[in-house]
């Protein structure tokens, strides 16, 4: 018999107060949900007593609500930084409009396709869009670009020129829709939370794509054929507005043509320079710490608080009457509302648990680091060590709040030997003190109630069976008279209420009130409980806990400040390792889901690449094209990793998204320049000469949907305030790649080219191709 509890206490800003929790069905929309319990409130406002009012001091959904705004507002952004990025390269504003108008038909026809598979308009697919923003006009700029690059050189008309254009890039528009929807596809078919996240980016950018590619080769064109207007023959582009940066951009490309020719003729020096670079990719990948998602700003937070064992709700009510008052004067600046219960906690419910629901102000209203949930619960977490009497732990909620009720990490310790409810206890106290002393560690504690005293009362089955009493009856008398039991329903004035049947309080108070109760015996005569029975006191657990049929204690943390989610998890293994008997911890709720992320990045990273290359190599018919495309994704590759290295992003979910969005960047440079070079080869030209003309007239539109698509996606790098956080680890990890792609892949790209045709293909090169390539290495 242990410890009992009735019912809680509840405050709001320290005033006596009533909580009630509203939680959507399946499938319901979380906005539409707050709207409507909004609006029924104020409905029954006017009914209210006078005095009382409605307060929401716990509400996910304004959340959400600025989540989607940002990122709708980092989309409108996108969209203007690249408009400015083409209209800098194209230099006229009808060109800039082929592009431009690519934007909202291919948005909408995605919106389209989300509606298809049964997708919201949520802060994931809103990512998506963003991103796919600076790869959706990469296709129009290919076909504009060239267009306005035959036109210029060739004085043809735009209807010629449009067509002559087309039969040069259809094959790359292709190719790049190919690569860059294969790199995504895998991640639709990955199960677990961190495939529901995959499937989302997977379907929204697989559309972008396809439907981007659609309108490249259909409406571009058409577009371009109508409505651009050639160049007047006297036309000078290095002088007016525009003169110093295309006087500064055909230097640019000068260099990089004597680069690539420099490089395309030491091929052995080169290729130890790019093993060098895919070396120092593979260390500071390595080196990475491992994380699931990172954690948000949600603008809530909580506090479980546990006094010791046996304390009454009051006096647990005194320690958690300090915690409002520094929430009221010392955090006053940051926080809004908070909602405090006696009596219960994610622990569970005892008189010496409590909880409370923070609110923090508006994010606009707290914009500095150090008005942060995260430094809120830090602060507050040095304020409540100094609590006597009482344990208080801050913490705020994961990203996913459908994982759990906590950041960081969660783990169940399982007594895998059998050791016992005793052993299982001091194991968890040496995990916890351990972890206390872990300087990669904070607000570790058990997620659970410690034992209590229990009154355990003794049946001597012997003497019962003498006196003729049955178990079953000494059981229900029990539970009827120290607990209660169901007896039927009755109608209470047109409703139906419940009839409970329970022995008086004032038999029921102390342990020597047992006996006052009798048992009827098979003879009919009353026999006291102290004829049959003794009592003593024990020290218990208040509920049994298990997971996965062995008993266990669940114990949450936090990695510290800097510390990742993954090396925290390490350090936990570490410390269970270490325990003496046979203990065992089994990861749950976001931490599984880490542990499963990771196990499934490698092969998620070796399928999207393979079907990169079996979709090249089925759609060129040429094994060339796709290995030189492959060799140049680890130098995108080194891009990705060491901004997420400098700017201390881990690799997460959103960081594996950034790093296949690389790969098919740089495999989209690759194209851009093989394919072409490919072509010119086989009208007859030298291997040196495609590879060189190749690398000129393709350094335009590589440096312009480059710079189109870094600037795209700029606004999520340097983004604040709601799903920030998100939206940096995305942003800053992409431009790293493509930054990355750009300076350095596209030098070793004619290199790799000329590599690959002479060792794959050199008994089909003529002896004239043979001499042009030996007069052009002699210049």
């Amino acid at each position: 018999m242990g410890s009992e509890f009735y019912g809680t206490i509840s405050r709001f800003k320290g005033n006596p107060a009533s909580g009630m929790a509203v939680s959507m069905s399946t499938g319901a929309n979380a906005l539409d949900t707050a709207e409507l319990v909004k609006a029924k409130v104020n409905e029954l406002t006017p009914y209210l007593p006078e005095g009382v009012k409605v307060v929401f001091p716990f509400d996910t959904t304004p959340f959400i609500e600025k989540s989607i705004s940002s990122v709708v507002m980092t989309m409108i952004e996108a969209v203007g930084l690249v408009f400015l990025v083409m209209l800098l390269f194209l230099q006229s504003f009808r060109a800039t409009l082929v592009p431009t108008i690519a934007i909202p038909v291919v948005l909408l026809g995605t919106f389209a396709i989300l509606g298809v598979f049964g997708y919201s308009i949520n802060v994931l697919t809103m990512f998506a869009m963003v991103l796919a923003i600076g790869l959706l006009v990469d296709d129009a700029i290919v076909v504009v670009e060239n267009v306005e690059r035959v036109m210029e050189e060739e004085g043809l008309d735009p209807k010629e020129a449009t067509k002559k254009s087309m039969k040069q890039i259809s094959g790359a528009l292709i190719g790049i829709g190919v690569v860059l929807s294969a790199v995504f596809v895998p991640m639709a078919f990955f199960p677990g939370s961190s495939g529901a996240i995959y499937r989302q980016f997977s379907i929204t950018i697989v559309s972008v794509m396809g439907l981007s590619v659609l309108v490249a080769l259909v409406l571009s064109p058409t577009i371009c054929a109508t409505f651009l207007q050639p160049k007047k023959p006297d036309h000078d582009n290095t002088k007016g507005f525009f003169g110093p940066f295309n006087r500064g951009f055909d230097w640019l490309r000068r260099k990089y043509e004597g680069i690539t020719s420099h490089m395309a003729r030491r091929i052995f020096r080169f290729v130890g320079i790019y093993a060098l670079i895919i070396g120092v990719m593979v260390f500071f990948f390595a080196s990475l710490p491992k994380s699931f998602l990172p954690d948000e700003d949600q603008g809530t937070m909580f506090v479980i608080v546990n006094t010791p064992v046996g304390a009454t709700a009051e006096r647990t009510r005194e320690s958690m009457a300090q915690i409002e008052h520094y929430l009221l004067t010392e955090q006053a600046d940051t926080v809004d509302g908070f909602f405090t219960v006696v009596g219960f906690s994610f622990s569970g419910s005892a008189q010496n648990a409590g909880m409370g629901f923070i609110r923090l102000k508006d994010w606009e209203d707290r914009p500095g680091d150090d008005q942060s949930v995260f430094a809120v619960a830090g602060e507050s977490m040095g304020a409540f060590s100094q609590l006597k009497d009482a344990s208080a732990f801050a913490f705020f909620p994961p990203p996913i709040q459908s994982l759990g009720n906590a950041s960081g990490f969660d783990f169940q310790l399982v007594d895998r030997g059998g050791a016992g409810h005793e052993a299982l206890m001091q194991a968890r106290n040496q995990v916890l003190g351990a972890a206390a002393q872990n300087p990669n560690l904070v607000a570790v504690r058990p997620n659970g109630l410690s034992d209590v005293p229990q009154l355990k009362i003794n049946i001597d089955n012997e003497k019962a069976a003498t006196m003729g009493l049955d178990l079953g009856d000494i059981n229900r008398t029990l539970q009827i008279a120290w607990g209660s039991s169901y007896v039927n329903d009755f109608l209470d004035r047109g409703k139906v209420k419940k009839v409970y049947l329970q022995g008086e309080a004032s038999s029921r108070m102390s342990p020597e009130d047992l006996s006052k109760w009798y048992v009827a015996n098979n003879q009919g005569q009353m026999v006291p409980f102290d004829r049959f029975s003794s009592l003593e006191w024990e020290y218990g657990s208040p509920k049994l806990e298990r997971f996965n049929a062995v008993p266990s204690m669940n114990i949450q943390g936090q990695p510290a400040p800097g510390v990742s989610s993954g090396v925290a998890m390490d350090e936990i293994k570490q410390i269970v390792d270490n325990l003496p008997g046979q203990f065992g911890i089994e990861w749950s709720g976001l931490s599984y889901e880490e542990q499963e992320s990771g196990d499934q990045t490698a092969a998620l990273y070796a399928i999207s690449v393979l079907i990169v290359f079996l979709s090249l190599a089925a759609l060129y018919e040429s094994w060339a094209v796709p290995l030189v495309v492959i060799l140049a994704v680890p130098l995108g590759v080194l891009g990705t990793v060491l901004a997420a290295k400098l700017f201390g992003i881990p690799n997460d979910v959103y960081f594996q998204v950034a790093l296949l969005t690389t790969v098919g960047l740089a495999s989209k440079n690759a194209i851009l320049i093989v394919e072409f070079a490919q072509d010119l080869k086989h009208q007859g030209m030298g291997i040196m000469e495609a590879v060189a003309e190749s690398a000129r007239q393709r350094f335009r539109p590589i440096i312009m949907t480059s710079m189109a698509f870094i600037l795209g996606v700029s606004p999520l790098a340097f983004s604040s305030g709601a799903g920030a956080a998100s939206q940096n680890a995305i942003g800053i990890a992409v431009i790293g790649g493509m930054i990355a792609s750009t300076l350095i892949a596209i030098l070793f790209i004619p290199m790799f080219f000329v590599a690959v045709e002479k060792l794959f293909y050199r008994e089909k090169i003529n002896p004239e191709q043979i001499s042009q390539d030996k007069a052009i290495d002699s210049k």
